[in-house]
């Protein structure tokens, strides 16, 4: 497993670095602190992973992920000031496929990476499911919604999933942070509402009143029965 790293605080680097290697020893962990040179290694080291700053001293970190996503679909996480929902939303429009709030505790990084490593080859959550308007491709991370195709983040398509397996039952937030990262972290809710909240937007016709994922107060989302 190789992962890049390019994120201009050394401190930052050397605890991403550590973390991973303690979860996969033999991890090769590569880092720089440039954007333009991330982008050189992102296509000369061809990463499993990438864990991506969005404030770097050269480029913008949101330039760097859009130049990856010219030539790679390689997972990248961004990384952003917490709080800050403005960057992880327009990092997700870019093609990021997650986030990570900085400063971030070890189980919620290794959470973050073992989701993404472990997002391709589940064969059983390929096949197409369809339920009410809905109608998603996992493969492909597209959903069709009363005959508009949209296309779907690694992370929007897994929450989709989940809900249409459920039939209109809920998903709790336990259910749903296990499914994506793995396992629940402090934070996990938090972040799972920002995903929910971008997949809504691209699904639903009036966000102020969602009428497909319907939310649970304290326990989690469903889909509603709709025909």
């Amino acid at each position: 497993m190789k992962v890049l790293v390019i994120e201009d605080d050394p401190e930052i680097s050397e605890s991403f670095a550590l973390t991973v290697r303690m979860r996969w020893p033999e991890a090769d962990v590569i880092s720089t602190e440039l954007g333009e040179h991330g982008l050189e290694l992102a296509g000369s080291e061809k990463p499993d992973l990438i864990l991506l700053d969005i404030q770097l001293p050269d480029v913008s970190g949101f330039d760097v992920l859009k130049s990856i996503r010219l030539f790679s679909e390689v997972p990248v996480i961004i990384l952003t000031v917490k709080g800050d929902e403005g960057d992880v939303v327009k990092g997700l429009e870019l093609g990021a496929d997650d986030y990570i709030s900085k400063p971030c505790g070890q189980l919620e990084l290794l959470a973050r990476v073992h989701a993404r490593l472990r997002g391709s080859g589940r064969s059983r959550d390929e096949m197409p499911l369809s339920l009410g308007p809905l109608h998603l491709d996992p493969l492909v991370r597209s959903v069709t919604c009363s005959g508009k195709e949209v296309k779907l983040t690694a992370i929007e398509s897994r929450i989709l999933h989940q809900l249409m397996r459920k039939g209109g039952r809920v998903a709790t937030y336990s259910e749903l942070s296990r499914d994506i990262w793995g396992n629940e972290y402090p934070g996990s809710v938090d972040s799972l509402r920002v995903h929910v909240k971008r997949l809504r937007a691209k699904i639903e016709s009036n966000l102020s009143n969602p009428r497909l994922i319907v939310n649970e107060p304290g326990v989690g989302y469903f889909l509603a029965r709709r025909n």
